[in-house]
């Protein structure tokens, strides 16, 4: 029975391989937020992971990713502030890479967040203030 030797190049491969859901899922991620029936509104993004960010509804924008939900504050004169949070879960890929990169592939993928992702379109309800008129400009 011959034995191969695999050597450094496999070892090589095998560090390489760690990080799959890094390599082909990246550590960012576009998210998009609406607020149905008040476009316009001003929404503040915060969270431990990506530290505050803000966007005028609809629009999009790009998250790192990370293990924490985020939560939303939007307001519009007119509207009750409309709260919520884009909830963060572990791709489906992480097992897999658990299995083809191992623990470093795994560990890798955990510390640049590329093992997480956020729900992709977010929709925040605004509830209309009953007998406000908005100001001129608004």
């Amino acid at each position: 029975m011959k034995r191969t030797r695999l050597g450094l190049p496999f070892a090589v491969c095998l560090v390489f391989a760690g990080g799959c859901a890094s390599l082909t899922k990246g550590t960012t991620q576009l998210i998009s937020l609406d607020t149905p029936g008040a476009p316009g509104s001003s929404c503040t993004l915060t969270s431990e992971g990506i530290g505050t960010k803000t966007l005028v509804t609809p629009g999009t924008l790009v998250l790192d990713k990370s293990q924490y939900n985020v939560g939303v504050t939007c307001k519009k004169e007119c509207y009750q502030d409309g709260v919520g949070v884009i909830a963060s879960s572990t791709e489906a890929m992480a097992a897999g890479n658990l299995i083809a990169g191992g623990v470093v592939g795994l560990a890798v993928d955990a510390a640049s967040g590329a093992m997480n992702k956020y729900n992709e379109v977010n929709q925040i309800a605004m509830v209309p203030i009953a007998g406000c008129r908005p100001t001129k400009g608004a």
